[in-house]
Protein backbone atom coordinates (compact mmCIF):
# COMPACT_ATOMS: atom_id res chain seq x y z
CA UNK A 1 0.00 0.00 0.00
CA UNK A 2 1.19 3.40 -0.84
CA UNK A 3 2.84 5.16 2.37
CA UNK A 4 2.21 8.68 3.44
CA UNK A 5 5.47 10.21 5.00
CA UNK A 6 5.04 13.34 6.82
CA UNK A 7 7.59 15.60 6.26
CA UNK A 8 9.41 18.55 8.36
CA UNK A 9 12.20 19.99 7.42
CA UNK A 10 13.65 22.30 10.36
CA UNK A 11 9.94 22.13 12.15
CA UNK A 12 9.43 25.68 14.15
CA UNK A 13 8.72 23.21 17.12
CA UNK A 14 9.45 19.21 16.91
CA UNK A 15 8.50 17.94 20.81
CA UNK A 16 7.71 15.23 22.93
CA UNK A 17 4.47 15.31 25.11
CA UNK A 18 2.15 13.59 27.73
CA UNK A 19 -1.57 13.59 27.84
CA UNK A 20 -2.93 12.26 30.76
CA UNK A 21 -2.03 12.10 34.50
CA UNK A 22 1.11 9.59 35.73
CA UNK A 23 0.22 6.37 35.78
CA UNK A 24 -2.31 6.87 32.77
CA UNK A 25 -0.30 9.11 29.93
CA UNK A 26 0.07 8.90 26.29
CA UNK A 27 3.45 9.70 25.24
CA UNK A 28 3.83 12.08 21.49
CA UNK A 29 6.06 12.58 19.65
CA UNK A 30 4.99 16.57 18.05
CA UNK A 31 5.90 18.73 15.11
CA UNK A 32 4.64 21.70 13.80
CA UNK A 33 6.14 23.63 10.60
CA UNK A 34 5.98 27.45 9.65
CA UNK A 35 2.41 27.17 7.99
CA UNK A 36 1.01 26.05 11.85
CA UNK A 37 0.53 22.27 10.39
CA UNK A 38 0.67 19.52 13.61
CA UNK A 39 1.57 16.28 13.36
CA UNK A 40 0.93 14.00 16.46
CA UNK A 41 2.14 10.15 16.70
CA UNK A 42 1.95 8.37 19.83
CA UNK A 43 4.45 6.23 21.08
CA UNK A 44 5.39 4.52 24.28
CA UNK A 45 7.67 6.15 26.97
CA UNK A 46 10.09 3.61 26.61
CA UNK A 47 10.89 5.03 23.20
CA UNK A 48 10.63 8.81 24.29
CA UNK A 49 13.70 7.21 26.19
CA UNK A 50 15.55 6.03 23.89
CA UNK A 51 14.93 8.34 21.40
CA UNK A 52 16.09 10.87 23.88
CA UNK A 53 19.54 9.13 24.82
CA UNK A 54 20.39 7.75 21.06
CA UNK A 55 19.97 11.37 20.01
CA UNK A 56 22.11 12.59 22.66
CA UNK A 57 24.81 9.97 21.71
CA UNK A 58 24.73 10.79 18.44
CA UNK A 59 25.50 14.89 18.52
CA UNK A 60 28.34 13.33 21.01
CA UNK A 61 29.76 11.49 18.03
CA UNK A 62 29.33 13.92 15.53
CA UNK A 63 30.77 16.70 17.90
CA UNK A 64 33.90 14.27 18.85
CA UNK A 65 34.06 13.23 14.81
CA UNK A 66 32.95 16.05 12.59
CA UNK A 67 34.18 20.27 12.19
CA UNK A 68 30.14 20.47 12.85
CA UNK A 69 29.52 22.80 16.62
CA UNK A 70 27.25 20.75 18.56
CA UNK A 71 26.01 22.50 21.85
CA UNK A 72 27.19 20.58 24.88
CA UNK A 73 23.89 20.91 26.29
CA UNK A 74 20.53 22.63 26.06
CA UNK A 75 18.20 24.39 28.55
CA UNK A 76 14.86 23.72 28.03
CA UNK A 77 13.10 26.48 26.42
CA UNK A 78 9.95 24.57 25.88
CA UNK A 79 7.57 23.64 28.38
CA UNK A 80 4.10 24.46 26.67
CA UNK A 81 2.05 21.47 26.44
CA UNK A 82 1.40 19.52 23.43
CA UNK A 83 -0.31 21.53 20.47
CA UNK A 84 -4.07 20.78 20.81
CA UNK A 85 -5.62 19.19 19.58
CA UNK A 86 -3.89 16.22 20.08
CA UNK A 87 -4.80 13.63 17.15
CA UNK A 88 -2.93 10.76 16.78
CA UNK A 89 -2.07 10.10 13.40
CA UNK A 90 -0.66 6.94 14.04
CA UNK A 91 0.98 4.69 16.62
CA UNK A 92 4.86 4.12 16.43
CA UNK A 93 6.40 0.91 16.00
CA UNK A 94 9.86 1.91 14.96
CA UNK A 95 12.55 4.86 14.86
CA UNK A 96 15.50 5.43 13.36
CA UNK A 97 18.10 8.20 13.68
CA UNK A 98 20.16 9.26 11.17
CA UNK A 99 22.64 12.20 11.04
CA UNK A 100 22.83 13.70 7.51
CA UNK A 101 26.63 15.05 6.86
CA UNK A 102 25.59 17.30 4.14
CA UNK A 103 23.06 19.52 5.76
CA UNK A 104 24.82 19.21 9.27
CA UNK A 105 20.93 18.22 10.75
CA UNK A 106 19.83 14.90 12.65
CA UNK A 107 17.03 13.12 11.29
CA UNK A 108 14.76 11.56 13.22
CA UNK A 109 12.15 8.96 11.58
CA UNK A 110 9.14 7.20 13.48
CA UNK A 111 7.48 4.47 11.38
CA UNK A 112 4.31 3.54 11.95
CA UNK A 113 2.64 0.13 13.23
CA UNK A 114 0.77 -2.69 10.93
CA UNK A 115 0.30 -5.93 10.63
CA UNK A 116 3.20 -7.03 9.02
CA UNK A 117 6.44 -6.60 10.42
CA UNK A 118 8.70 -3.74 10.01
CA UNK A 119 11.56 -4.14 7.49
CA UNK A 120 14.87 -2.52 8.56
CA UNK A 121 15.00 -1.09 5.30
CA UNK A 122 11.40 0.65 5.25
CA UNK A 123 13.10 3.17 8.18
CA UNK A 124 14.47 6.13 6.74
CA UNK A 125 13.91 5.21 3.15
CA UNK A 126 12.10 7.29 0.32
CA UNK A 127 10.09 3.62 -0.70
CA UNK A 128 6.65 4.13 -2.27
CA UNK A 129 5.48 1.42 -0.23
CA UNK A 130 5.18 0.59 3.32
CA UNK A 131 4.26 2.03 6.87
CA UNK A 132 3.49 5.65 7.35
CA UNK A 133 6.23 7.13 8.70
CA UNK A 134 6.68 10.99 10.68
CA UNK A 135 10.21 12.26 9.12
CA UNK A 136 11.52 15.36 10.99
CA UNK A 137 14.93 17.04 10.14
CA UNK A 138 16.44 19.58 12.95
CA UNK A 139 19.47 21.46 13.72
CA UNK A 140 21.80 19.82 16.51
CA UNK A 141 20.62 23.00 18.62
CA UNK A 142 17.21 21.48 18.58
CA UNK A 143 18.20 18.40 18.78
CA UNK A 144 19.70 18.99 21.81
CA UNK A 145 16.50 21.04 23.48
CA UNK A 146 14.41 17.59 22.16
CA UNK A 147 16.63 15.38 23.99
CA UNK A 148 16.29 17.77 27.61
CA UNK A 149 12.42 18.31 27.53
CA UNK A 150 12.05 14.25 26.57
CA UNK A 151 14.07 13.33 29.38
CA UNK A 152 12.10 16.16 31.45
CA UNK A 153 8.96 14.19 30.32
CA UNK A 154 9.84 11.00 31.04
CA UNK A 155 11.01 12.10 34.59
CA UNK A 156 7.86 13.45 35.37
CA UNK A 157 5.80 10.03 36.21
CA UNK A 158 5.18 8.46 39.35
CA UNK A 159 7.68 8.63 41.80
CA UNK A 160 9.42 5.14 41.80
CA UNK A 161 9.48 3.03 45.16
CA UNK A 162 12.77 3.08 47.09
CA UNK A 163 12.44 -0.92 47.69
CA UNK A 164 11.98 -2.55 44.33
CA UNK A 165 12.01 0.66 42.42
CA UNK A 166 8.63 0.12 40.66
CA UNK A 167 6.69 3.11 39.63
CA UNK A 168 4.12 4.21 43.20
CA UNK A 169 0.36 5.12 42.36
CA UNK A 170 -1.15 7.61 44.56
CA UNK A 171 -2.48 4.44 46.72
CA UNK A 172 0.90 2.83 47.00
CA UNK A 173 1.42 -1.11 45.19
CA UNK A 174 2.21 -4.40 45.99
CA UNK A 175 5.43 -4.16 46.96
CA UNK A 176 7.52 -7.55 45.76
CA UNK A 177 10.11 -7.19 48.09
CA UNK A 178 7.67 -7.01 50.94
CA UNK A 179 6.20 -10.05 50.27
CA UNK A 180 3.40 -8.72 48.72
CA UNK A 181 2.36 -6.32 51.61
CA UNK A 182 1.35 -2.54 50.43
CA UNK A 183 3.92 -0.07 50.66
Amino acid sequence: MPRQVYLFDRPTRFVAGTVGQPGDRTFYLQATDEAGRTISVALEKSQVQVLADRMSELLDEVATRAAVVVPPEADIDDLEPLTAPVDEEFRVAAMGLAWDGETDAVVVEAVAASDEPIDEDAILSDADEGPDALRVTITPSAARAFVARARRVVAAGRPSCPLCSLPLDPSGHVCPRQNGYRR
